[in-house]
């Protein structure tokens, strides 16, 4: 480590205290020596709709043991903002009173899903000057099972009622690697087949860049499916947006994304903040392009106009620059979606979740 570290080479402050009912599997119910089907209390307490004013259906003596061993409070919704477009940003209230954001958005398809939009951490730590949550710095970590409760009262309060048309992104506030034990915690809870069983290829967490949680992360599992924050083409104009770049600069990130080795059916999404007179030249599309390499026929090339906010002075592209780039890329191969941003009326779409 260097003498002076970066904010997230340090780890971010932890909460302490009863470990959450939330993040507990099956088999650590029997640890605790909970009175009951270990299986039986981990379905009956993963799924929302079996749950009454914040109090699971399960008898008198598996409540007791709850109250004395663990922590069974759900986050708290606190604010509902409801975009026109559908999709409707929900603050949520920790037992801590530090508050996130999380976003739910439907998604009218041939075959309708729900897409909900997870915070990891209190804040974040990587800096982006882009985003409104890296004005905050980071606060702390969420627990699993704060993450965990996240999708409980999004689904609760929201729906839908059956867990496969649920995806899962982490790309709300934080950045997940920076607090990986607990994220994938949780996705060990959420994708287990007595709780929501929602598939891996459901879940994608986000990164900015943190190669050492890129590594860890592809020893693991479960193991989520994969979206880098790019950015911009080139190490000076990277650094700038993203001082993650200092550490592990482009060079670096490819040589983790290579030692990856997706599975047939697996897909990285690379994720590109246009921002106006900052990335958006033809050149920035040819040094993309060259960057991807073979990456770019295979993989989704995920496009997102800058989402404008009161903490950054960048502002978002012209239509005739970003149809152009669009353009160059797709000339050159690439596999692309410009990403419509939900809830940017409400100040819930990428980059502009923040609490003061």
């Amino acid at each position: 480590m260097t003498a002076n570290p970066h904010p997230w080479e340090l780890p971010a402050p932890e909460r302490s205290g009863k470990p959450s009912l939330f993040a507990l599997l099956p088999e650590e119910f029997e640890a605790l020596k909970a009175p009951g089907r270990a299986d039986h209390i981990f379905a009956q307490t993963q799924h929302p709709w079996a749950w009454v004013e914040d109090r699971p259906r399960v008898n008198r003596a598996i409540r007791e043991w709850m109250e004395a061993h663990v922590d069974a409070v759900l986050p708290t919704p606190v604010e509902r903002h409801t975009s026109e477009d559908g999709s409707t940003k929900l603050v949520l209230e920790l037992s801590d009173g530090e508050r996130i954001e999380a976003v739910h958005m439907p998604r009218e398809v041939r075959n309708p899903r729900v897409t909900l939009c997870l915070s990891s951490q209190v804040g974040c730590a990587m800096g982006c000057t882009f985003c409104a949550t890296g004005a905050m710095g980071i606060r702390r970590n969420l627990t699993a099972g704060e993450i965990v409760g996240q999708v409980l009262v999004l689904l609760r309060e929201l729906g839908p009622e059956q867990p496969h048309q649920i995806t899962l992104v982490f790309m709300g506030m934080g950045e997940p690697l920076h607090n990986l034990d607990h994220v994938h915690r949780a996705i060990r809870v959420l994708n287990h087949e007595r709780g929501l069983n929602i598939s891996t290829r459901r879940i994608t967490v986000s990164t900015s860049g943190l190669v050492s949680g890129i590594e860890k992360l592809a020893t693991l599992q479960p193991r989520p499916w994969l979206a880098v924050s790019l950015n911009a083409s080139h190490d000076e104009a990277r650094s700038a947006v993203m001082p993650v770049n200092r550490a592990w600069n482009l060079t670096r990130l490819r040589q983790a994304l290579d030692a990856w080795k997706p599975s047939p059916k697996e897909k990285f999404t690379f994720e590109y903040v246009l921002i106006h007179g900052v990335n958006d030249t033809p050149e920035d599309a040819d040094r993309l392009v060259a960057w991807l390499g073979e990456l770019r026929h295979a993989h989704n090339l995920n496009l997102i106009r800058m989402n404008e906010h009161s903490a950054s002075t960048f502002r978002e592209p012209q239509e005739d620059r970003l149809n152009a780039f669009v353009a160059r890329l797709k000339d050159q191969g690439c596999f692309v979606t410009v990403r419509k941003s939900r809830g940017r009326d409400v100040q819930g779409a990428c980059g502009q979740l923040i609490r003061p």
